[in-house]
């Protein structure tokens, strides 16, 4: 599955996000968190922290939902920064 991952994420990179491209683009990452089971933190709602005293299982799948969470938003901010947008770059 790491080939296919590389692969279909090569579609980002070749196609960055442009302003023009947003539709084309959003399809290619719609296409690539499909590949990797991701999509669903796109189209699920944040779920709530369970408490502590919750079972395991709750807080397996809410870390596991952050963490791909994360994965998307690394994916979706590259897209950002490789455009080199002047307005996202850290000011000194």
């Amino acid at each position: 599955m790491a080939n296919n991952t590389i692969t279909l994420r090569s579609l980002l990179e070749k196609e960055k996000l442009n302003g023009i491209n947003l539709l084309d683009w959003f399809r290619n990452l719609r296409i690539v968190l499909k590949q990797e089971r991701k999509e669903y933190v796109i189209e699920e709602p944040l779920p709530i922290k369970p408490a502590v005293n919750a079972p395991r299982a709750h807080k397996d799948k809410f870390k596991k939902h952050m963490d791909d969470m994360l994965d998307v938003i690394f994916l979706i901010g590259t897209a950002y920064l490789a455009k080199g947008d002047a307005s996202l770059r850290v000011r000194n």
